[in-house]
């Protein structure tokens, strides 16, 4: 199957936007008659009942003939109607905080955040209160998951920099010691264990570079010695020669100034995004694109595998695609391709007017 590498428009077909699947309630919710029109209803009964009773009260002798009903008729029926609509829209009005507020809380996603109750100024009442206060909860709520977020992944980035550390001073410094002592040996040994020897050379060699490849995984540092399209680059090199994907990439060196928390966030999600169309999606090719768009800067990662299905939750790596993409306000989608296939498409955006 024949795969393009990712363009820069965005346009995916019949794409799937991943978000977290909410478990439906247990207990089905009951029905009930909304507040407006509970409150509508009970004032039209009111009115109704006192407009009656005022005519009668007002022109009984009117009313006793046919003549007098008819001309009272309309009179009260028009009023009444004036009346009852003020009422409706005054109710409306009053009432559409807690209709927005109901249906936020029903959907509001903290992967999506800034959503918000829109507040008419003008019009405070207890129902504006509560959905002020709602909106400020998820403020809170938003900066603290993004707080704990960021602690959490420094601390991941802390830990795997020192695992690395630990591999490569400790574990490849100590094979890398006995595949000398083994040369050394080799060269005194009887000639009956010599291609023993050989193969076990060759075994640790083969370790040595595991360790290596896991590593430069763990903590790039041509991410931080030469760049991020160049920690791309190595990133895909590596993949191809120790998998049998096949990857094309397309990587503008042109870029406008990113901080080190961006490019790290880019690399991380190439990184998993690469992982797991080699780990789950069957995939022969794959991909990747890093472009410059107005005020952003856009990956894009594709493959032809199997793709994924339209009831997919964000868990694992996705889910940690989605906190990192977060952490720099960028937006993140995991999408299924017209063809067959996934596509993971990260924006991310870099401040308006600045040069490159």
């Amino acid at each position: 199957m024949h795969l393009s590498n990712p363009t820069s428009d965005g346009k995916l077909g019949a794409g799937i936007r991943i978000r977290p699947r909410r478990e439906p309630s247990e207990e089905s919710p009951r029905r009930y008659v909304p507040i407006l029109w509970r409150v509508f209803v009970t004032n039209a009964l009111v009115l109704a009942t006192m407009g009656v009773i005022t005519i009668l009260r007002l022109s009984p002798r009117s009313l006793s003939t046919p003549l007098g009903v008819v001309r009272e008729l309309p009179v009260l029926t028009g009023a009444l109607a004036v009346m009852l609509l003020v009422n409706l829209l005054l109710i409306r009005r009053t009432v559409a905080p807690l209709e927005q507020l109901r249906a936020l809380m029903r959907q509001v996603d903290l992967l999506r955040p800034g959503q918000r109750i829109t507040l008419d100024r003008r019009s405070r009442s207890e129902a504006t209160e509560l959905a002020e206060g709602f909106n400020d909860m998820l403020q809170r709520l938003e900066t603290e998951r993004e707080e704990s977020t960021r602690r959490a992944l420094a601390a991941q980035e802390s830990e795997r920099l020192r695992v690395a550390q630990e591999l490569h001073d400790e574990i490849g410094q100590g094979l890398t010691a006995v595949l000398l002592q083994l040369g050394r040996t080799r060269k005194h040994a009887p000639a009956e264990i010599v291609e023993d020897l050989d193969q076990t050379q060759d075994t640790i060699r083969a370790n040595l570079e595991e360790v290596r490849r896991i590593a430069h995984a763990l903590r790039p540092e041509a991410l931080d010695e030469l760049g991020l399209v160049s920690a791309l680059a190595g990133l895909t090199e590596r993949l191809a020669d120790s998998t049998t994907l096949r990857v094309t990439r397309t990587l503008e060196r042109d870029l406008p100034p990113l901080g080190y928390e961006q490019e790290l966030v880019i690399y991380r999600v190439a990184q998993e995004a690469l992982t797991n169309v080699v780990r789950h999606s069957l995939a022969g090719h794959a991909a990747i694109s890093l472009t410059a768009e107005a005020n952003r800067v856009r990956l894009c990662v594709a493959d032809d595998g199997l793709g994924i299905a339209s009831d997919l939750a964000p868990n694992g790596g996705i889910l940690g695609m989605y906190e990192r993409a977060l952490l720099v306000d960028g937006d993140l989608a995991v999408e299924q391709r017209p063809g067959g296939g996934t596509q993971v498409q990260l924006d991310v955006p870099v401040a308006e007017g600045t040069p490159w």
